[in-house]
């Protein structure tokens, strides 16, 4: 288990599914936590984990320094940024329109540059020089795409590069501040229940597209984010870590 002890880190999304289950990953492994989400019962599932909360839409580009204010002045230094907060569309590319394409980019792409942004100029700062984690979630749909949601795939897949583009940033500046991407697939979390609730027999489906038969519990993608936030990994920077089981090796005809 990654000892996180005296780190400080601020987790997006927190209010449910891979989010929350990182809070309590982090917590668990010593980090103190801000969590954020755009909804209010984020403070709840935050108390009851031990960390703290902040109401946040990431997509509020304004309030990113402010968050990132907020977290260094409860614990003192920022460590860990995990980007986690993301929607998804559902609107073909003949289906969608301009809002919903722009509001899918606002959080999924937006927040994240505008999360790493603010986080960089704290984890400057930080005692002892320039040091921290930044870990981007992306998508399999990165990857291998959904036909009915360019707008997600398009943004999951520019997360991609926008954490490699930022990594070697980092390292060209001689900053220790690392960017990846954990890259989760089919996951039980909100996002799927939402869609099952629209097109039922969906979950089974999609469990079944894995060569292990089932969908990922979010405690295992929030185990390979608290490896990437970890100090035991220091020359891991722009790199995808997939945690799907084995869905994207298998070959579409078997």
């Amino acid at each position: 288990m990654p000892d996180l002890s005296g780190k400080a880190a601020i987790v997006t999304g927190c209010a449910s599914g891979i989010g929350a289950a990182c809070v309590k990953r982090l917590v668990e492994d010593g980090a103190s936590v801000l969590g954020s989400d755009i909804n209010p019962a984020g403070e709840n599932v935050c108390e009851g984990l031990g960390a703290r909360f902040a109401l946040h839409n990431v997509a509020d580009t304004q309030k990113w320094p402010k968050i990132v204010d907020q977290a260094v002045a409860a614990f003192g230094r920022l460590d860990i940024l995990v980007n986690n907060a993301g929607i998804v569309g559902q609107a073909s590319i003949e289906e969608v329109s301009d809002e919903i394409w722009d509001r899918i980019y606002d959080i999924n792409i937006k927040g994240t540059m505008a999360g790493c942004r603010a986080a960089i100029a704290a984890m400057k700062a930080n005692p002892g020089g320039p040091s921290g984690a930044l870990v981007n979630i992306a998508s399999t749909s990165a990857m291998a795409a959904l036909p009915g949601d360019p707008a997600y795939c398009s943004s999951k897949g520019a997360v991609r590069v926008l954490s490699k583009s930022i990594a070697t940033h980092c390292a060209q500046k001689g900053y220790n501040i690392r960017c990846n991407t954990v890259i989760p697939g089919a996951t039980e979390t909100g996002i799927l229940n939402a869609a099952e609730e629209q097109t039922p027999g969906l979950k089974a489906a999609v469990a079944a597209t894995s060569p292990m038969n089932r969908l990922g519990d979010p405690a295992e993608t929030a185990a390979a984010i608290a490896f990437l936030a970890s100090d035991e990994c220091p020359f891991m920077s722009g790199a995808e870590l997939l945690v799907d089981g084995a869905a994207l090796s298998l070959h579409p005809g078997f």
